[in-house]
């Protein structure tokens, strides 16, 4: 499901903001989207159950992290 999430995720982000988007995987339930190496998401306990950020959200977060 995370990975899923996270491909999905990464669409948007190249869509939406034009940009390169890499995937790492990490530990089960792990879900991350860091913008030059600060989080400014996080999937936190509730991943490990399925229970993600919605992709509108994080692709706000993003454009807002590059806008700083």
């Amino acid at each position: 499901m995370t990975a899923i999430h996270a491909a999905r995720v990464a669409a948007r982000l190249r869509r939406d903001l034009g940009i390169e988007v890499g995937k790492v995987s990490g530990r089960y339930g792990e879900f991350k989207v860091e913008v030059d190496g600060k989080v400014v998401v996080e999937g936190g306990a509730l991943g490990a159950l399925g229970v993600l950020p919605p992709v509108a959200g994080i692709v706000e977060r993003v454009r807002n992290a590059l806008a700083m």
